[in-house]
């Protein structure tokens, strides 16, 4: 496909506001990466992890992937910078399409508002984010479980898995209000049985669609 006609079809789509931009929240044990997999696949969306999107170009060993390596090898946080023109790369990669959903970023409203400011030079906006509630109870069950067969030593330990959820909590709460300032926040009931909770997002998704005509 030539470059003028991907971005006459990129044009198109957003004009016809076609797109459909999520962002998936998650505790740790709470199914975010199973959810995300089954949504990309019923709405046809570019599902992009910054995991795998950190893993790709660190394999390919790009500039950008060498640099993360850097300051991952230092025990240095990745700046967000970083980050972020990885993710651009991936969207300029993917479009034209139906739509993302992001998973593993943002983690902060900082990263929030890069994240805005890089879809919007593609006119491009987050249209929900999407959270699974499920209690802390559960998901140390879950973890637990998890850790019986993964092998993760993070997944082995009941103080661990305390410290990684009263983590998760501290960053969120600024992000969870970034996003219902925004009036884009909804929060699913993440437990039960997985065919069950994508119903629920299903459900969510298809009268936000609906409503937005």
């Amino acid at each position: 496909m030539s470059i003028l006609i991907k971005l006459y079809n990129w044009y198109i789509c957003v004009i016809k506001n076609n797109m459909l931009n999520l962002i998936l929240f998650g505790k740790p044990g709470s199914g975010k990466g199973t959810q995300a997999s089954l949504i990309k696949n019923k709405y046809n969306l570019v599902h992009i992890s910054t995991g795998d999107v950190f893993r790709k170009n660190m394999s390919n060993k790009t500039d950008l992937g060498m640099l993360a390596k850097g300051y991952m090898e230092k025990g240095e946080l990745v700046p967000d910078e970083v980050t972020v023109n990885m993710l651009k790369e991936e969207l300029e990669d993917h479009l034209p399409c139906e739509g993302f959903i992001f998973d593993g970023f943002p983690r902060t409203s900082y990263q929030a508002e890069k994240l805005d400011a890089l879809l919007t030079k593609y006119s491009l906006n987050i249209d929900l984010t999407i959270a699974l509630d499920v209690d802390n109870q559960t998901l140390i069950k879950r973890l637990l479980n998890r850790g019986k067969s993964s092998g993760r030593a993070d997944d082995q330990s009941k103080d661990k898995i305390n410290k990684r959820l009263q983590e998760y909590d501290k960053k969120t709460k600024p992000l969870i209000e970034f996003y219902t300032k925004q009036n884009k926040y909804k929060s699913i009931n993440g437990i039960g049985e997985m065919d069950d909770i994508t119903a629920r997002i299903v459900n969510l998704l298809d009268n936000y669609l609906n409503d937005r005509g």
